[in-house]
């Protein structure tokens, strides 16, 4: 946590003076503010979940941390109270009159605080992960109503870039898709469970693999309807391909059976291609996938300059706050990948990724060593699907894919993405405490066995033991 600290540190203080060419009092103070918050999470882990794999925690901090610091370096180029989503395209100095109590920054920061809050309470209520099985249909129902209720409201209050994901009153904004994927894991995970004997029986064999029974393939039509749904009523694919690639491997890892993965990606690729048919603001986003020139000076202009800004940061960037990320319309949210692969360049970015990489890797090898069969499928799928939103925002601004809507976890700004990520964070810590928590003596172990006799007496140990 400390190297995570000081890497937050380093990337500031370098954004700063490198902007107003001077140091000021926010060098040391931002990096502080957050020292706060993330430190208090590591006395809470050591608290609530001695035993949890200490990755997790300093990869999300590290990540988040950045996250937060390079918003506040956009703030010092753009005025911090200028909403406009595209700011002038001529080069702008740092200013060092930006008050640090204002902007997207801080903003940002208080995210971070409340994150930490929920952070602190999942790990404090939360003390056995299998308890969120009983209340399964619940949050299934609760996760269903979150995703569907930005589709029933009306455009004005619901639609942003042509897709109705977000909830806007005033002020205030949320996005529930992010905290429905949370709810539906848990109903993914309770439901696979108890049908996995059924889902796993053999079928017809074709090209070498076991295809399921076609009466077996209802619960992935019903999750396959409810994305098509997603896609026709909120005309986002992002947010479509998340949950039904989450409950497919969700069901592969359950099943142990590669047709289940097959007939998903079939399943979704056909429904991609007839809602591309259907509607006008995929086969827009299609176009300027192929070819974004035509549609340079509005539609495509920000993947565009986003592209050109990874371009001239080349592969060791050209250096924290020295670049020009405030170009790129989103700097700070949909595109803050191409910014930061502007100034700290190829090298960076795979580095970036690569703690991306220890995060979800870590939360699948939680989930392999939980002994239930409900907390493997939990963890691996809140990993899995943490690991798809990066590619999904990673391919789609570097051109790889088609540029949905989804945000990139930890980095990017606003807190409804904050939020959820750090509750799924939360929540791969209490599966990997008890996952690496010796078992207590004679405590029946899930799946057979007890734990270690205990001897009645000290003086039964051996000598050995006594000595030490």
């Amino acid at each position: 946590m400390l190297l995570a600290l000081f890497i937050i540190m380093g990337f500031y203080a370098a954004c700063d003076i490198a902007l107003t060419q001077q140091v000021t009092s926010s060098v040391f103070t931002l990096p502080l503010l957050l020292a706060v918050p993330f430190l208090i999470a590591h006395v809470l882990v050591r608290a609530f979940a001695p035993y949890a794999d200490p990755i997790l925690l300093p990869a999300a901090a590290l990540l988040t941390g950045l996250g937060v610091v390079f918003i506040r370096r956009l703030d010092l180029v753009n005025d911090p109270f200028d909403e406009i989503d595209r700011p002038d395209l001529a080069t702008a100095a740092g200013r060092a009159d930006v008050p640090l109590f204002s902007g997207q920054g801080i903003r940002q920061y208080w995210y971070v605080v409340i994150a930490i809050v929920l952070f602190a309470l999942v790990l404090g209520l939360l003390k056995d992960h299998r308890i969120l099985s009983r209340y399964a249909y619940t949050l299934g129902l609760a996760g269903l109503v979150l995703v569907g209720l930005p589709a029933v409201l009306p455009a004005s209050i619901s639609m942003v870039n042509g897709s109705k994901l977000w909830i806007r009153i005033g002020g205030f904004s949320i996005q529930p898709s992010e905290f429905a994927k949370l709810l539906l894991l848990s109903f993914f995970a309770y439901y696979l469970v108890r049908k996995r004997e059924v889902l796993s029986l053999e079928g017809k064999k074709i090209f070498g693999m076991v295809f399921p029974r076609g009466r077996d393939l209802v619960p992935v039509l019903v999750v396959w309807g409810a994305s098509i749904l997603i896609l026709v009523f909120e005309r986002d694919l992002g947010t479509s391909l998340m949950f039904f690639g989450m409950f497919v491997a969700m069901l592969y890892v359950a099943t142990e059976r590669t047709s289940w993965f097959v007939i998903g990606i079939g399943l979704f690729a056909g429904a991609a291609v007839l809602a591309h048919s259907l509607f006008s603001n995929l086969q827009l986003r299609v176009k300027i996938w192929t070819d974004p020139w035509p549609y340079i000076d509005e539609e495509s202009f920000q993947l565009v300059r986003g592209l050109f800004g990874m371009g001239t940061g080349g592969l060791f960037g050209s250096g924290p706050g020295q670049g020009q990320p405030e170009r790129v319309p989103y700097a700070s949210s949909d595109f803050i990948i191409t910014g930061f692969g502007e100034e700290i360049g190829l090298v960076g970015l795979t580095a970036m990724l690569l703690v991306y990489m220890m995060l979800i890797g870590r939360g699948i090898k939680a989930g392999l060593m939980v002994r239930d069969a409900f907390g493997k499928l939990l963890a691996v799928g809140a990993s899995f699907t943490m690991g798809l939103q990066v590619f999904v925002i990673v391919g789609g601004v570097t051109k790889l894919i088609p540029l949905t809507g989804l945000t990139t976890p930890f980095l990017s700004y606003g807190g409804s993405s904050l939020l959820a990520n750090w509750l799924v964070v939360a929540l791969l810590i209490r599966i990997s405490d008890t996952a690496r928590r010796p078992p207590a003596a004679g405590v029946p172990i899930p799946g057979g066995g007890t734990g270690p006799a205990k001897p009645d007496r000290l003086d039964h140990a051996p000598t050995e033991v006594i000595k030490l």
